[in-house]
């Protein structure tokens, strides 16, 4: 029941890239037999990423995950553009990847606007209007939240950015897999992917950079990826992600279709419960997201009787799983800090069945009764 954490890697998956961990060894920059093999699994898998977003396969770049891909694209655009300006623009509710980054780029001179959200965590147009100034050199809004699921206005919010002519990346880790995504729809920059969200191994992840966008390397080396990400190629993770990414778009309608009627019966059972809030926009929502606060029941509680009972959930992202504070999400949704301590978030994947979420639901009542 956190799938928004990771996914386990599909066994069909995992024998394709079995044979570049034992046998097709070969460095991908090695210009003799064993070699060549490994570069044309790794274009090969740079291809079906690339039709999996509608974009060209020289615009995706392959790297070690989400969170490289956004350390990548902000501190690589704010190297790049530090002669235009060091403006950037971001919302309250992104991913440590992204605030953790920017916040770094604080220090070292960057001036950095956190965008307020509602209380289902939407974005308006009107408070990015707002932000933009004459040195914004990018605007980073993720397209759907890890914690509670709300679904952005990429597609509106990418449109204001470009009219002022400021590029604009989001963070799609949690979005792919689960709702379509077509970047030449959206009109996107820079968009950010994790293999391990949608049933690909981790370590491995992707950023697509539109053509002709300027972006310096975040890791210096050698010439690979375009002479843009320094390393000896991940080629069996890059075999894993390419097959994960074709998946993921072919069976998008029938994923979404039945992780929405799960997360429909949580979200109807457990609201029904005394002290049960959901959190997050109530449609415009990821279809696996249930999110939810209780009143004057810790997360920790919940959380610890759940597990003993066999059930994996969270209280919010995995990324910040120890940490005693409150969650930033649910704060900027306008929570107090009692109520941001007591979330638990249930996300569910294609493996997960009704009779689970009967169970589930059965549970958490128990638990809280004998709580209470």
């Amino acid at each position: 029941m956190d799938h928004a954490a990771t996914t386990p890697l599909d066994s069909d998956i995992f024998q394709m890239m079995t044979p570049y961990l034992k046998f097709e060894f070969g460095n991908p920059s090695a210009i003799y037999t064993e070699g060549r093999k490994s570069r044309k699994a790794v274009e090969e898998a740079r291809e079906k990423v690339a039709k999996s977003l509608n974009v060209l396969p020289e615009e995706i770049f392959f790297t070690s995950g989400g969170s490289e891909s956004d350390n990548w694209v902000i501190k690589g655009t704010a190297f790049a553009q530090k002669k235009i300006g060091g403006h950037i623009i971001t919302s309250a509710i992104e991913h440590p990847a992204v605030l953790n980054t920017c916040r770094f780029l604080e220090k070292m001179g960057c001036s950095v606007t956190y965008l307020p959200v509602d209380q289902f965590g939407m974005i308006s147009e009107q408070s990015l209007k707002n932000a933009i100034r004459e040195d914004t050199i990018l605007v980073s809004i993720m397209m759907a939240n890890n914690e509670i699921g709300t679904v952005e206005p990429i597609k509106n919010l990418a449109r204001i950015a470009h009219e002022n002519h400021i590029p604009f990346h989001t963070d799609a880790v949690q979005a792919f897999g689960n709702i379509p995504i077509d970047i030449s729809e959206l009109d996107v920059d820079f968009l950010s992917l994790s293999g391990h969200k949608f049933y690909g191994p981790k370590g491995i992840g992707v950023l697509y950079c539109r053509k002709g966008m300027k972006l310096e390397p975040l890791i210096h080396g050698g010439k690979q990826e375009h002479n843009l990400r320094g390393g000896t190629e991940n080629t069996a993770g890059i075999v894993g992600i390419g097959e994960a990414c074709q998946r993921a778009s072919d069976q998008l309608k029938n994923r979404a279709a039945h992780e929405r009627k799960l997360t429909a019966f949580l979200i109807d059972q457990l609201t029904q419960i005394p002290g049960v809030h959901l959190t997050g926009h109530p449609h415009l929502r990821l279809p696996g997201n249930a999110s939810f606060c209780f009143d004057h029941i810790h997360s920790e509680a919940l959380m610890t009787a759940l597990d003993l009972e066999g059930i994996d959930v969270s209280g919010g992202s995995a990324c910040t799983a120890g940490s005693i504070n409150p969650s930033h999400v649910l704060k900027a949704i306008g929570l107090n800090d009692e109520h941001a301590r007591n979330a638990l978030r249930l996300t569910v994947g294609k493996e997960n069945s009704l009779d689970e979420m009967k169970s589930v639901v059965d549970t958490i009542r128990n638990i809280i009764e004998r709580l209470n």
